[in-house]
């Protein structure tokens, strides 16, 4: 994400014979490695860490967690917040493990699993989570093929994956949780019927802006399990000022590590 999560890039390690780059989240508070070529980080896992209702002392999940860029900014926000990622590909998540190890003191409250999130068994009850975060797949299955096989495995959707996700989610949820997801405009439609038939009511959709003016093509939409009210349509945030550079509400949640309240 250009400004925002590769302002400073060097060569770093390579892990299983595949080039990094090193740069940074917020602004250079949290050093960052993800691989050159594939599922690069943009700006989504940085607004969904920022926008967790979390308290003290909660657990929250995230699902297909990359190199860790949700998790190191949750992090960095809520230090005292138990966090576990899930990630399929082995060479990424093994890159966020090394991205954890690098804060010191901080791998007590973040791990990272290996796994497909669609076949891991559910927790027992009383190890569910307060909270549940996701960028899922939503490619097209019909869309031309990444050269990247690495970023086909993270971004490729099949006709049924966004209700996949929400079930199986919902399986690792404490009763009235929440589950906040980043995904485009083209996929609200299912996933708040998904939400719905899976249990999760309260709904807010928060759109992000690219510019004042224009339509959004990213949302941050929420619901809670067991939640009773309706849906809500949100004010929305603004990204960028017409000169291209951040709105100052925008620079202060994904360069300053402010929270993003809705």
């Amino acid at each position: 994400m250009t400004g925002v999560c590769s302002l400073r890039t060097s060569d770093a390690t390579a892990i299983e014979d595949n080039e990094t780059s090193t740069g940074t989240l917020l602004d250079g508070k949290i050093s960052y490695t993800q691989f050159r070529t594939g599922n690069r980080t943009g700006f989504e896992p940085v607004l969904l860490a920022a926008s967790l209702p979390v308290r003290r002392g909660e657990r929250v999940l995230e699902a297909g967690c990359g190199a860790g860029a949700g998790l190191l900014c949750l992090n960095a926000r809520m230090p005292d917040v138990e966090i576990t990622g899930i990630e399929l590909d082995a060479a990424t998540a093994n890159l966020a493990r090394l991205n954890i190890a690098a804060r010191p003191g901080e791998q007590k409250k973040l791990h990272v699993i290996t796994a497909n999130l669609l076949t891991l068994p559910p927790p027992p009850s009383t190890e569910r989570v307060h909270h549940a975060f996701a960028n899922p797949p939503w490619y097209p299955t019909d869309g031309s093929a990444s050269p990247h096989p690495r970023r086909d495995i993270a971004r490729r959707a099949g006709n049924q994956t966004m209700a996949a996700w929400i079930k199986t989610l919902r399986l690792h949820l404490r009763e009235r949780g929440t589950l906040t997801l980043a995904l485009p405009a083209s996929r609200l439609a299912e996933t708040l019927g998904a939400l719905d038939k899976y249990r999760f009511g309260s709904t807010d959709v928060f759109p992000l802006w690219p510019k004042q003016g224009q339509e959004a093509r990213i949302l941050l939409v929420r619901g809670r399990l067991g939640g009773r009210a309706g849906s809500r349509l949100l004010s929305g945030l603004t990204l960028h000022k017409q000169d291209g550079s951040l709105t100052p509400h925008a620079e202060q949640i994904l360069r300053d590590g402010m929270p993003l309240l809705f």
